[in-house]
């Protein structure tokens, strides 16, 4: 018998002052048996991070192949940005840039060895595409307090995540890297 997704649910509490970006979100993120809580703390972030009208997890999760862990929308429904989370494949995400108007990468591994992963490979438009990391310490810490309900209030000023995640307090810088 196949394992199924767990249900984790997120109340978050988003307030990004780089951005002017300030939500109550109610989200509820399947956790596929082959993802770690790593990449699941990260396909949050990157969603929070990159949070606008029209985002969304992708449909098919971590076992998608035609889509990113996370995309956006326009209201007419094409395609506007391509979020891909860990550490995706040259070949994935030159696809997903040329299909998208903007690309990023949010990893919750070591950024060097993504880099080198991804350098020298053909990637359509490579030097406008991001690289975004967190401190590892932040992420074992964050990913210790996730719980199947959570509650959490997450701030980000001049690139400073703070983040209260079922009352154990953390924060990072987030690092951006460039490809090009």
């Amino acid at each position: 018998m196949a394992l199924s997704a767990t249900m984790h649910n997120f109340a978050v509490q988003l307030a990004d002052v780089d951005r002017d970006v300030y939500q109550d979100l109610e989200l509820r993120i399947a956790r596929h048996p082959s993802e770690t809580d790593e990449f699941m703390l990260t396909r949050l972030l990157a969603y929070c991070l990159e949070y606008e009208e029209g985002i969304a997890f992708s449909d098919g999760g971590v076992s998608s192949t035609d889509e990113p862990a996370v995309l956006v929308r326009d209201r007419t429904g094409r395609l506007t940005a391509w979020i891909e989370v860990g550490a995706p494949d040259a070949e994935r995400l030159h696809r997903g840039s040329k299909l998208a108007g903007r690309a990023a990468i949010y990893t919750h591994r070591d950024p060097a060895k993504v880099l080198a992963q991804l350098a020298g490979k053909r990637i359509h438009r490579a030097e406008a595409i991001p690289l975004y990391s967190f401190d590892r310490d932040f992420v074992d810490s964050a990913v210790a307090a996730i719980e199947r309900r959570n509650t959490a209030t997450l701030s980000i000023t001049e690139r400073l995540l703070y983040l209260d995640l079922n009352g154990t307090s953390l924060s990072t810088s987030v690092e951006e890297h460039s490809l090009g």
